[in-house]
């Protein structure tokens, strides 16, 4: 997944703007008709946008076994 992420994301703010986050219908339809995997990569790129180069060091994997007694 990697190589399919920039290692510098930058946002151009003046490109920006500011509207009510309301979840309109084609927005929506058009996730709906990602596939999970599309879906989840693209999170993965707003997550690096939003954290940078430390959006990985935050994340931490815990394997935890419980066995009933």
């Amino acid at each position: 997944m990697d190589s399919l992420i920039p290692s510098t994301l930058k946002i151009d703010k003046t490109a920006l703007s500011l509207v009510p986050c309301l979840d309109t219908s084609d927005e929506k339809l058009y996730w709906l008709s990602r596939t999970p995997s599309e879906r989840l990569r693209h999170m993965e790129v707003w997550r690096r946008i939003n954290y940078g180069h430390h959006a990985t060091a935050r994340l931490q994997r815990v394997l935890e076994v419980a066995q009933s007694v």
